[in-house]
């Protein structure tokens, strides 16, 4: 896995090579707007239903395990 120094430089690299300005004034603004710590996120009502119904899976135990659901994937795709 890539340290933060490593993602960081790699991130510089990309954004020097850029020359489209819509692209480079649209990263400033989502690194500006990233860098509070304040920043509330509105969740629409279908988010936080989709929230609660997650929550309610979980506290009733209908989970399975990423290996499983890997599995089940792999199934679906016709590669077992």
């Amino acid at each position: 896995m890539a340290t933060v120094d490593e993602i960081r430089n790699g991130l510089i690299n990309k954004i020097l090579s850029i020359q489209n300005k819509e692209i480079l004034v649209t990263l400033d603004e989502i690194i500006t707007s990233g860098n509070s710590e304040a920043d509330v996120v509105s969740l629409t009502e279908e988010q936080k239903e989709i929230l609660q119904m997650a929550e309610d899976d979980i506290q009733n135990g209908r989970l399975i395990s990423q290996e499983e659901m890997s599995k089940r994937n792999l199934e679906w795709l016709g590669e077992k």
